[in-house]
């Protein structure tokens, strides 16, 4: 039986054998996905049309559930944006509604994790990233029963190969070898900089951090800052292209055994290199700054630079939305000396409540927004899920573009997947984080060295794990 408690010991050495498979997926994540944009250069119009009968064709009641009313809970998201106006398509289907709740991406994770461990029935399904915590407490249910149950599932149309390996085996906990989420997106920190204004300058695409930083300083005018990353002291939002840092000058946030890491020499350098780069060269307000801001200065032609997640690359590219469109280079991930890039890989997941009273009706939207036609209407509406139909779909094609999506594949290949679970689905990720995105709040700010910021962190993280 599966224990709600784990000890820290336990947790790491289940943990490192199902993450050595995430990183053999990886590879072939790269592949599959960098074929589908030279497959076809097609245009919308040759796009079939995705409709309710392609999910009817689906060997499973999609009624047994009907009259069913689900609370579904989300971040505000590309994601959560794209799969609302499929809602009335799954509710004609089914005969279940689904009432959305949406916050910002801050206040949704922090009021999850204080719903659920509450213990309330709702949400019944929600958007999803602390998997270590959220499984250790029981608060989600686990899937594989779900995917097994030829009632709920028709294994053809679910097509599990069809999902990229790395984004499929995500969401398995390795200290139980159980399913508890889908991997609904697929990301990597991708740098993204206007091409125009380097033209004009000379400039070529930065390969090291220092280069960053000096082409960075070079962009940056009264009226431009030179780059735009996130700075907001909370788990989800600065650790995520900050640990690319600490990663990519060597360093490590939680270690093989356990232990906290990220007082060490290689991760005070990423950080001090992070927030000097910020510091010098970013925009006013940045140590506030969320996804939402990083992506909102770039597309209005507030900063020239900007790192985050590659989904972004649908909206930068939207002219109704973007005033650059058409003006970006996407580039490979930073590295430092001779060591490789290790850009923050991530997948926002689909998780159950275990106390829900709907699970079937549950599942069966987690099934309808996952399957093939569910991810290439989420993809034609500008979100990235984890299917190679979805990246192949000639609509997607268009939208994303295949310079970008070469280099948010390359990004996605650079990244190590053991090294971002190891961190997030630790039992205690929310409180570690926290810690570490304070810290890396105060280097931007400059109101302390990274080495007394990370070493304060470490100090109370490491008072976390003894106390657990």
């Amino acid at each position: 039986m599966y224990r709600a408690r784990l000890t820290r010991r336990s947790f790491v050495q289940r943990i490192s054998a199902a993450n050595a498979a995430l990183l053999a997926g990886t590879t072939l994540l790269g592949n599959r996905a960098l074929a589908a944009p030279g497959r076809a250069r097609l245009s919308q119009a040759d796009a079939p049309e995705i409709t309710i009968d392609d999910f009817t064709s689906a060997d499973i009641d999609w009624q047994q559930a009907k009259g069913q009313e689900l609370i579904f809970g989300a971040a505000q998201h590309p994601w959560s944006t794209a799969i609302t106006p499929l809602l009335p398509m799954f509710t004609e289907l089914t005969g279940i509604t689904v009432t959305p709740q949406v916050a910002s991406e801050t206040e949704f994770l922090t009021k999850l994790a204080v719903t659920l461990g509450g213990g309330s029935p709702t949400p019944d399904v929600f958007m999803m990233l602390a998997l270590g915590q959220y499984a250790t407490a029981k608060w989600i249910e686990p899937l594989d029963e779900y995917l097994a149950d030829t009632n709920l599932t028709d294994p053809t149309s679910f097509d599990s190969e069809d999902i990229f390996p790395a984004s499929f085996g995500y969401p398995v906990f390795a200290a139980d070898d159980r399913r508890y989420a889908m991997a609904i997106t697929t990301e990597a920190m991708t740098p993204f900089m206007r091409k125009d204004l380097m033209d004009a300058q000379g400039l070529s695409a930065p390969e090291t951090f220092e280069d960053l930083y000096n082409v960075a300083a070079a962009l940056k005018t009264a009226e431009l800052a030179g780059i735009a990353m996130r700075g907001k002291p909370t788990n989800d939002a600065v650790t995520a292209p900050g640990a690319g840092f600490i990663w990519s000058y060597g360093g490590q946030i939680i270690d093989e055994q356990g232990e906290i890491a990220f007082d060490g020499d290689a991760a005070i350098a990423g950080v001090e290199m992070y927030g000097k780069t910020l510091k010098d060269n970013g925009p006013a307000g940045v140590a506030s700054y969320h996804w939402y801001e990083v992506l909102t200065d770039f597309i209005q032609g507030k900063s020239a630079i900007g790192i985050d997640s590659s989904n972004m690359v649908l909206d930068i590219e939207d002219p109704e939305k973007s005033q650059v469109a058409g003006k970006v280079l996407y580039g490979a991930f930073p590295h430092h000396e001779d060591l490789p890039p290790r850009p923050y890989v991530s997948h926002w997941m689909f998780g159950m409540n275990a106390k829900s009273e709907h699970k079937a009706a549950a599942w069966l939207l987690m099934e309808f927004l996952t399957i093939k036609p569910g991810a290439i209407l989420t993809a034609r509406n500008r979100a990235v899920p984890p299917r190679a139909s979805a990246w192949a779909d000639p609509v997607f094609v268009e939208l994303f573009g295949e310079q970008a999506a070469e280099a948010a594949m390359a990004n996605i290949r650079a990244g190590d997947p053991t090294l971002v679970t190891r961190a997030i689905f630790h039992p205690q990720w929310p409180q570690i984080g926290d810690n570490l995105a304070v810290a890396f709040n105060q280097v931007i700010t400059g109101s302390a060295s990274a080495k007394d910021a990370l070493t304060e962190a470490a100090n109370k993280s490491r008072e976390v794990l003894a106390s657990s």
